[in-house]
């Protein structure tokens, strides 16, 4: 079969190599499509833990199942299924547990034609759903979901703000609030996002290039109960600014590094601290039933075939998506 490789530091390439044949409780999906998230750029050029080489990377699959492992009923051949890219979550709801591991390293990932993976993490495609937008649900939908609503606990009518909207998650975090009834406003350094975000049902957004943007925002929409945040860096401190008494901070990433937190801003204003990373199977099956009781489509940014992945690749990394970047196995 065909996959992408990677064999060390920015050593990409689309290469043959064996096909996966399924262990005990296993099944073979031959993937229609998969997707990126930045996870496999941060692989790609070196700056993850765990790495490999070589290692096929992606954590984001759909398609059909075509073989079988021995304890696997064989009436699982021919289903329509979406993978579930966070293994071995552990027993605890509250956090995963220490053999957590996510779909693509060091388990080699969804950018080739076929992957063996436990039938435990398949779901059925949702029916409103093409291959494409399937393909871009997994990774990116869990961690919004878990997010949102297993860690903020958001409430209908409440106010969110989704920072450094145009990314996978930070999308699926604007559609899932908007569909569970809250008043959702953006941050961007790119006014076509923000319009973008506006066509999905954000009230409006913020350059957070611009220093007094959280008073920008105070101006037009109010303080915000929940912020969802995966950037971190210097400019998290203007989060806290913008945050209401007693609203809820949700991070998931540190695409821009370590923040200096101002405490006494925190604790005076008991202003919760939030982290998050994907989620527990229980997320992900009420995330699947969210998006399929929602009708929810997610934003596919660009498409691309399996022998294109370098230029899928180079989108990301110069930012250039709103939504997800999907590839194909034509």
């Amino acid at each position: 079969m065909r996959a992408v490789q990677f064999t060390g530091p920015d050593q990409m390439s689309v290469v043959s190599v064996a096909d996966p044949r399924p262990g005990e409780g296993e099944v073979v999906v031959a993937l229609r499509a998969a997707a990126l998230n930045h996870r496999d750029v941060w692989i790609k050029t070196g700056q993850y833990a765990g790495l490999k080489w070589p290692c096929i990377p992606g954590s984001d699959g759909a398609g059909v199942v075509t073989e079988t492992g021995p304890g696997v009923d064989p009436a699982w051949a021919g289903r329509e299924v979406v993978i579930n890219a966070s293994f071995h979550w552990g027993t605890e709801e509250r956090a995963q547990g220490g053999q957590f591991q996510i779909l693509g390293l060091p388990r080699d990932g969804t950018l080739a034609e076929r992957i063996a993976v436990p039938v435990t993490q398949l779901a059925a495609r949702p029916a409103h759903l093409d291959w494409r937008e399937a393909a871009a649900l997994p990774l990116a939908g869990l961690t919004a979901y878990r997010a949102l609503f297993a860690r903020a606990r958001l409430q209908k009518g409440e106010r969110v703000l989704v920072s450094g909207v145009g990314g996978g998650v930070a999308t699926f975090a604007l559609q899932f609030a908007v569909a569970a009834g809250a008043e959702v406003w953006v941050t961007s350094s790119s006014a076509d996002k923000i319009a973008r975000a506006v066509s999905r049902g954000a009230r409006g957004g913020f350059d957070y290039t611009a220093a007094d943007w959280p008073a920008q925002a105070a101006a037009r929409a109010g303080a915000f109960d929940v912020i969802v945040d995966s950037a971190g860096g210097e400019g998290f401190g203007r989060l806290v600014d913008a945050a209401a008494p007693g609203g809820r901070i949700v991070f998931f990433g540190a695409t821009r590094g370590d923040a200096a937190l101002p405490v006494r801003k925190v604790f005076w204003r008991q202003i919760s601290l939030l982290g998050s990373t994907m989620g527990s199977p229980a997320d992900w099956t009420a995330m699947i039933a969210f998006v399929a009781e929602k009708h929810l489509r997610p934003a596919v940014s660009e498409v691309f075939p399996l022998a294109r992945a370098a230029e899928a690749f180079a989108l990301m990394e110069r930012g250039g998506q709103f939504g997800k970047i999907v590839v194909e196995m034509t």
